[in-house]
């Protein structure tokens, strides 16, 4: 895997990249990071959870399946960098498996809320500091949010209204972001995302040059 060209220019070593995306309940995200998984220049982080696994979801594929009580055993151990419970089930993404790959000039993408964004800018680690680059996608505006999860035809009027005040909730939380993306059409998304981590590699601080 090739997280960028520079990464593999003699005598030039890059470190990895945390980019950290956020984004309200029918912004885009999934349509997102599907599109940007075609290009396999990065990790996806898989999450760890609690809940039982879905008709066609692979353990260590789409999440690590954990009982209840090894989560939270990790928990006390402190080996997520964030974790969450929603909705009766645990969520959390271990820290070594992230450190790991960052370690080796790796990017990961971990796509997360707006607390577990806020959890890892809070990290004291400092290749977790060094390495954090957290985008938030911002819907256009609420009737466009709402257009979209009407458009889905997966939820209730109730469930609708649900995720349109928490998505008022998670949208004030975008200034606590490095970069805001205005979401648009699918591939504009992707592009300017792109565009985002083309800038990220190319920082000098992230680069390591070592004289013949």
């Amino acid at each position: 895997m090739n997280s960028s060209p520079i990464s593999n220019s003699p005598g030039i070593r890059r470190t990895g990249i945390l980019f950290v995306l956020s984004a309200p309940s029918g912004a885009g995200k999934t349509t997102l990071t599907a599109g940007l998984r075609r290009e396999p220049d990065f990790i996806y982080s898989v999450s760890c959870t609690t809940r039982s696994p879905r008709p066609g979801e692979v353990d260590g594929r789409h999440y690590h399946f954990l009982k209840p009580e090894e989560f939270l055993a990790r928990v006390a151990a402190g080996e997520f960098l964030e974790h969450a419970e929603v909705h009766g089930r645990h969520y959390g993404t271990l820290k070594s498996s992230v450190i790991a790959h960052l370690a080796e000039g790796r990017d990961v993408l971990v796509d997360v809320d707006t607390t577990g964004a806020a959890a890892i800018r809070a990290s004291t680690d400092p290749v977790i500091k060094e390495a954090l680059a957290d985008i938030f996608l911002m819907p256009p505006g609420q009737d466009v949010l709402e257009r979209r999860l009407r458009g889905r035809g997966t939820e209730t009027e109730e469930q609708i209204a649900v995720r349109l005040r928490n998505a008022a909730a998670e949208m004030r939380h975008w200034k606590s972001y490095r970069y805001a993306l205005l979401s648009g059409a699918a591939e504009e998304d992707v592009a300017n995302f792109r565009a985002i981590m083309r800038a990220e590699r190319q920082l000098a601080r992230r680069l390591t040059i070592h004289s013949p």
